[in-house]
């Protein structure tokens, strides 16, 4: 009977398996099919898209991705400007949403600015570009990706055109995890961040790492007098929700560090809900790199 049972379950996983792989064939075949239409912009999205759908389909067997971008491109066949992706919707670890969030917000300027209509291939190629580099970095967090190099690269094509400043890949500081070997840095200069999921205020797996980083650096000087704890939100939410939240983020951070030997009599906890942004958006939008607690020594 356990036999049985064994082999009835192994016939539903491969059921599943192959429902999965017929819905992202159908939907690719029939983006390969679509006659797109719409602006030269969502036209040439749709190209690329259609390009990276059936990559993920056949070369990777993706099924999962390959449907997500065939949905896509099936949007901007029918003429919808799709955005870039949300990075909400990703695995990825707190160093790479940093540098996303920084990336996806230059891109969209661009694109919000006459990129779409002035350069459409270029406008085109780079969102593409992006949502190519979110998706290979959730696979590969250790390491940089193909298509971040291809992303920045056309993102300085784009920018050249809409007369806006080009980024450099380099140009965006990765959160502070621990401290750089050697010679001690001034006390005032030393600062920690811890990054939080969407509307919660526990400690992931990430923020203990820098927790214990935090912990290893207090031990490690005698000439810290105090530990300073800011909580902070992204725009979405009220006002007053938002303050509590962050206020709840820098408790926790607090508890974090008590529960690590640190002296609770020398922590100090703030919170600043919206007010004080790490990267400036909209009301409204969730931004990871927002939601965070940022810890200074003194």
């Amino acid at each position: 009977m356990k036999l049985f049972q064994r082999v009835i379950c192994l016939m539903g996983v491969l059921l599943i398996a192959a429902c999965s792989g017929a819905g992202s064939n159908s939907t690719v075949d029939t983006l390969n099919k679509a006659q797109a239409v719409g602006s030269p912009f969502t036209k040439t999205l749709t190209t690329e898209y259609r390009d990276y759908a059936n990559m993920k389909q056949s070369k990777f067997m993706d099924h999962a991705d390959a449907l997500h971008f065939a949905r896509k491109g099936l949007a901007s066949a029918s003429g919808v400007v799709v955005m870039p992706e949300t990075l909400d919707d990703w695995d990825l670890s707190d160093k790479n949403i940093v540098e996303l969030t920084s990336a996806r917000a230059d891109l969209v300027d661009a694109l919000e600015n006459g990129g779409r209509e002035l350069a459409p291939d270029k406008a085109g190629i780079a969102q593409a570009r992006f949502d190519c580099w979110v998706e290979q970095q959730e696979e590969s967090w250790s390491k940089d990706v193909p298509c971040k190099s291809k992303f920045y690269d056309a993102l300085k094509a784009l920018q050249a055109v809409v007369g806006q400043k080009p980024v450099v890949a380099d140009a965006f500081p990765a959160p502070v995890t621990e401290m750089p070997k050697g010679d001690a840095v001034p006390v005032e200069q030393a600062m920690f961040i811890v990054f939080f999921d969407w509307d919660k205020s526990d400690i992931t797996s990430g923020a203990n790492d820098v927790l214990d980083a935090v912990a290893q650096e207090i031990r490690s000087r005698k000439d810290i007098n105090g530990i300073v704890i800011v909580g902070h939100t992204d725009t979405s939410g009220g006002v007053a929700y938002n303050q509590k939240l962050s206020l709840r983020r820098a408790n926790s951070v607090k508890s974090g560090l008590v529960a690590r030997g640190v002296d609770a009599a020398k922590l100090r906890v703030e919170g600043r809900g919206k007010s004080d942004l790490l990267v400036q958006t909209a009301d409204g939008v969730r931004e990871p790199a927002n939601r965070r607690a940022q810890i200074t020594l003194e």
